[in-house]
């Protein structure tokens, strides 16, 4: 099937980056901060900027009643999940702590962790297996073996899809009197999330991913015990505007500047629309990447990268060829085929060493709202047509 001359994608398969195309519901909650919420939220007692606030208020409760959290105070609005990685480690962690922190995490961890070890703290690394899976039992031995303040792992992979266990590391990190600080770009909207459930301290998530909000705004869980020192000041919507300090309260401690309306209330309209559909999208994600992963693995060449088919996993899918290269199955996808698809490293260098593919790159499609057996169905014969060519 010959591509478009338009952008927009015969089948879009990259939903591991950002979702598309969006819910009506978050197209109808931007589109209202835009045209009729256009005040500035906490800046002022008019009516439109009071409405402003109170529709960022009722998005971050229903955020809160998505993710399990109890206080919607503790959820705090950020431009994006790596605002809020940089926030939980950099506010979290000191030149002489130690933390342990699995192999496959995406540089929004590894590159703060980087900074932070040349400041003086020490990074151990535990080397997750061939599908990307980090071991409890190899995250318990380091974090015995010495004094350790936080234990940090994504909550799945941008990769493999692989989903870690972070309940038993949480566990395992709270034992011995460690924190535990998750990445969830990729967990949030794809799997269950309770963070009442999880036990965890910190939760940074994208909004535009499986939340299906738009982009430029993020989330990020901070447990009520978990002192995080702030990284930015200036002003809030909260009072005390005479004070030279940041605001005590959360969540204005930790949301300087103007709040993005637009984003936030699409991330809400994104997290009520999961809260109604979000067990049957799972249901449906999860078969259609089933279906993938068997249709690449009967395609001569192909190596199918993370859990097998029918195990636990989000719903990306990256696999790699022994003699077509993920650049040009890509460019092929794109401008052959109309299927939006991403090859590379997909910022994530430390996952592609754990599993052998650094020096290769792999092409990833993620599979997401929207989606369909026939998205699946023409990129297999996509990619079939491709390495046979």
């Amino acid at each position: 099937m010959p591509a478009s001359s338009s952008p927009r994608p015969v089948a879009y398969l990259d939903h591991g980056a950002t979702s598309w195309p969006k819910p009506e519901q978050v197209v109808h909650a931007v589109t209202r901060a835009l045209t009729e919420l256009g005040g500035n939220p906490g800046r002022g007692a008019y009516a439109m900027a009071l409405a402003a606030s109170r529709a960022i208020f009722e998005s971050r409760r229903t955020c809160a009643e998505l993710l399990g959290v109890p206080d919607s105070r503790d959820l705090i609005f950020q431009p994006s999940c790596t605002a809020g990685c940089n926030l939980m480690l950099k506010g979290t962690l000191k030149p002489g702590d130690r933390v342990v922190v699995g192999s496959m995490e995406h540089n929004a961890v590894a590159r703060p962790l980087e900074h932070l070890a040349r400041t003086g703290v020490e990074v151990v690394v535990v080397q997750g297996d061939r599908t990307g899976l980090v071991d409890p039992d190899d995250v318990e031995r380091e974090v015995r073996a010495a004094p350790t303040r936080a234990v940090v792992c994504q909550h799945a992979s941008n990769l493999t899809g692989t989903i870690q266990l972070i309940g038993d590391l949480a566990d395992i990190a709270h034992e011995h009197g460690a924190l535990m600080l998750v990445d969830g770009a990729q967990g949030a909207g794809h799997v269950d999330v309770d963070i009442r459930v999880l036990g965890i301290d910190a939760y940074a998530t994208s909004g535009h991913k499986g939340m299906l909000g738009p982009q430029g705004v993020g989330l990020l869980y901070l447990s009520p015990d978990l002192d995080v020192q702030t990284q930015v000041q200036g002003g809030t919507g909260g009072g005390g505007s005479e004070s030279p300090d940041m605001p005590i309260e959360r969540p204005d401690r930790y949301e300087a500047g103007t709040a993005n309306t637009p984003g936030i209330l699409g991330l809400g309209a994104g997290a009520a629309f999961l809260i109604t559909e979000g067990a049957r999208q799972h249901r449906r994600e999860a078969e259609l990447a089933r279906q993938l992963i068997e249709g690449i693995s009967t395609i001569p060449g192909f190596r199918v990268l993370g859990p097998p088919a029918g195990a636990p996993r989000v719903p990306i899918v990256s696999a790699v060829h022994d003699r077509v290269d993920a650049d040009r199955i890509a460019f092929a996808l794109d401008r052959t085929y109309g299927i939006a698809a991403r090859a590379g490293l997909h910022c994530a260098p430390w996952a592609h060493r754990t599993i052998g593919t650094v020096d290769c790159g792999a092409i990833r499609l993620g599979i997401g709202w929207g989606n369909t057996g026939e998205h699946i169905d023409l990129a297999l014969r996509a990619l079939r047509d491709i390495v046979s060519s």
